[in-house]
C-alpha cells in the first residue's frame, strides 16, 4: 500500500494560504458566492498551483469546516460536571463571546454554511457535535433538577448563549457603527453585560 508522502515546508506554507485565504472569502460570500479564482488571487497562487492542493472548492470548504467544528466544540467540552455550576456556564458564556472576538471569519463561515442548510456539514451536525450537546443538556437539566441552577429549557438555554456571543462576529459591522465611536471594543462590555444577564437568569 502506497503512503501520501508528507508535505514539504513550502508545500504546507501553500496549502495554509489557501486555506487562509479561502476562510475570508468564504465568511464574507459564502459557499455560493465564492469561486476558486477569487480564493486563488487572494492567496496569491495561481488556480493551477491551488487545484494542485485542492482540486475542488468543495475540498476547500470542507477542510475549514472540519478545522472549525474541532476548535468551535472545545469552549463546550470545557464544561467541568463537577464544578460550581453557575461558574462553568458564564465561564462557557465568556470562552464562546472570546471565539467571536478571536475568530469572526470562522464564525461567519459557519454561519454562512447554516443558512445555506448546512449543504456540505448536515452528516457532521448530526455525528459528534449533537452527542456533546445532549450530553451538556442532560448536565444542565441535572443541576437545575438539584436545585442548583433555576429551572429554564436547556437547549434553549444554549441556543441563546450562542445567539448572543456569535452575535458580535456575525454582525460586527452593525454593533461598532450603533456603539460608536469607530474603532471602540464592545467586547469588555458584551462581557460584563452577558454575566449579569446570566447570572440573574440562572441563579436559583
Amino acid at each position: 500500500m502506497n503512503e501520501t508522502p508528507p508535505l514539504s515546508r513550502i508545500q504546507k506554507k501553500n496549502r495554509r494560504a489557501i486555506l487562509d485565504a479561502a476562510l475570508d472569502v468564504f465568511s464574507q460570500y459564502g459557499f455560493r458566492g465564492t469561486t476558486l479564482d477569487q480564493i486563488a488571487q487572494t492567496s496569491g497562487l495561481s488556480k493551477p498551483n491551488l487545484l494542485y492542493y485542492f482540486p475542488t472548492k468543495e475540498d476547500i470548504h470542507t477542510t475549514l469546516l472540519d478545522e472549525l467544528m474541532q476548535d468551535w466544540q472545545d469552549p463546550m467540552r470545557a464544561i467541568d460536571p463537577e464544578g460550581e455550576p453557575l461558574e462553568e456556564i458564564l465561564d462557557y458564556v465568556q470562552r464562546k463571546l472570546e471565539m467571536s472576538r478571536d475568530f469572526p471569519r470562522e464564525s461567519r463561515l459557519f454561519a454562512n454554511e447554516i443558512l445555506q442548510g448546512a449543504p456540505q456539514f448536515l452528516d457532521a451536525l448530526k455525528g459528534g457535535p449533537r452527542h456533546l450537546f445532549d450530553e451538556k443538556v442532560a448536565l444542565f437539566q441535572t443541576w437545575m433538577d438539584q436545585g442548583k441552577l433555576a429551572q429554564v429549557h436547556p437547549q434553549h438555554l444554549i441556543f441563546s448563549i450562542w445567539s448572543l456571543t456569535q452575535h458580535y462576529a456575525d454582525f460586527e459591522v452593525q454593533i461598532r457603527i450603533y456603539l460608536g465611536p469607530e474603532g471602540k471594543d464592545p467586547y469588555p462590555e458584551a462581557g460584563k453585560f452577558l454575566r449579569t444577564l446570566f447570572t440573574r437568569m440562572l441563579t436559583p
